[in-house]
């Protein structure tokens, strides 16, 4: 996995503040190869609660990210636990490291 402790540290903090502590964050993707170079921040998100409610929780995880990280390319997928499942949450779930 392509990040340092201080980044995952920045990343589950994050989550937890904007989404509630029964956040779940995983990161998949190309980071995930230790053997790759570069690739953006591909971050997959369960949480709980209403749609208009996820949305601005996920803006202020955003938001929290580019200030703690620095400004980079981050890509997150939210599923709201009680939904159905779509492929991208599968693929997340099933290739991505919980954080």
């Amino acid at each position: 996995m392509r990040l340092t402790p201080s980044q995952i540290e920045a990343i589950r903090q994050a989550a937890g503040e904007a989404f509630g502590a029964t956040v779940g964050v995983w990161l998949f993707g190309s980071r995930t190869d230790d053997n790759a170079r570069g690739g953006d921040l591909d971050l997959y998100i369960e949480t709980e609660g209403l749609p208009a409610d996820t949305l601005r929780k996920e803006l202020q995880f955003y938001a929290a990210l580019q200030r703690r990280l620095g400004e980079q390319r981050i890509d997150i997928v939210v599923h709201r636990q009680g939904t159905p499942m779509r492929p991208i949450d599968t693929v997340a779930r099933q290739s991505g490291v919980r954080l």
